[in-house]
């Protein structure tokens, strides 16, 4: 197999992997996408089936974030794409996949200045200070790429959850990031510097997607201010199918992703939150949504309680 995508997803993130896959479907990725399934119910399974997707059981007790390299060690390809649930592709890929097949490891930039010297008592070698990069889309293959997996794989077991970012938050342990530090860790013991390349981190555009647009519902085209194009939207933050969020660049396109008559998956709109669907009603609840969620970026809580509590949402699927 030359190249494929691997996510993980629960019944929770049902709705994120479908945008995920009709978005990758969409903008002409044919490739086979697994997903591991830790917790997907059987008619989810059936919907998500139109779109070309391989599921590979995984465990349900277990968080989604450690459980990333699960499906790519069982069902290996050339070329490596871990991408998470809560991801859209609004760009063609072809060309990462085509250099991680290649041997490059391609990963996007993070604003986080972290390295820990402890990566290097996991077993890996000596750690070197690197860039600190992003582990929610990855590309990467060939040996290096299955070593990468299986070392991620390999120590997933070492990370206490309990500690991590999503539960105690505590800043002393080296691997409170969970799946991204161990991603890290990799990097910094495992692969030359020169084989890694750092993507701007805002080409992963996020919320609050400042200065990004949508210029193109139908082929998920986004563009920032200076005509630069994200490859993807990433809501790492509370998740706009499970909860109340703003009505912004992700979920103007998840949208159409679950509404659209040109996708393969197909969800019945019981399945889709009141302000996911069409209507007015949907659109009142969108306006209102937005309206409370604007008062409190612009003036309510700091930024570093707004990011707390909305990275604590989610203690499951990947994302």
């Amino acid at each position: 197999m030359s190249a494929a995508f691997y996510t993980v997803a629960d019944d929770r993130y049902f709705l994120g992997a479908v945008g995920l896959v009709n978005s990758l479907r969409l903008i002409g990725h044919d490739e086979p996408v697994y997903i591991l399934d830790c917790g997907l119910t059987a008619k989810q399974r059936d919907l998500l089936a139109p779109g070309g997707v391989e599921f590979v059981d995984g465990p349900r007790d277990t968080p989604g974030n450690l459980l990333k390299t699960i499906a790519p060690r069982s069902h290996p390809a050339e070329g490596v794409v871990l991408i998470d649930a809560d991801i859209i592709v609004t760009r063609p890929l072809g060309e990462l996949v085509e250099r991680g097949s290649s041997g490059e490891v391609i990963a996007f930039g993070t604003d986080m200045d972290r390295f820990e010297p402890a990566w290097g008592e996991l077993g890996m070698g000596a750690a070197s200070p690197r860039a600190y990069l992003c582990s929610a889309l990855v590309f990467c293959g060939g040996e290096r790429g299955a070593e990468i997996v299986r070392l991620m794989d390999e120590r997933r077991d070492r990370v206490d959850w309990e500690r991590t970012y999503w539960r105690a938050n505590d800043e002393d342990y080296p691997l409170v990031h969970a799946d991204q530090d161990l991603f890290n860790a990799v990097l910094t013991t495992s692969v030359e510097p020169e084989l890694i390349t750092e993507l701007e981190g805002r080409l992963m555009a996020f919320p609050p997607f400042t200065g990004l647009r949508v210029t193109n519902d139908r082929s998920l085209r986004c563009e920032y201010g200076d005509g630069a194009e994200p490859y993807v939207l990433h809501h790492w933050n509370a998740k706009p199918w499970l909860q109340p969020s703003h009505h912004g660049p992700y979920s103007r396109l998840l949208r159409r992703l679950l509404l659209g008559s040109d996708v393969p998956v197909r969800v019945p709109e019981e399945m889709i939150p009141l302000r996911l669907r069409s209507g007015p009603l949907a659109w009142a609840d969108r306006m209102r949504v937005n309206a409370r969620e604007r008062l409190r970026w612009h003036v309510g809580e700091p930024l570093a309680v707004r990011v707390g509590r909305s990275a604590r949402h989610e203690p499951g699927a990947a994302g």
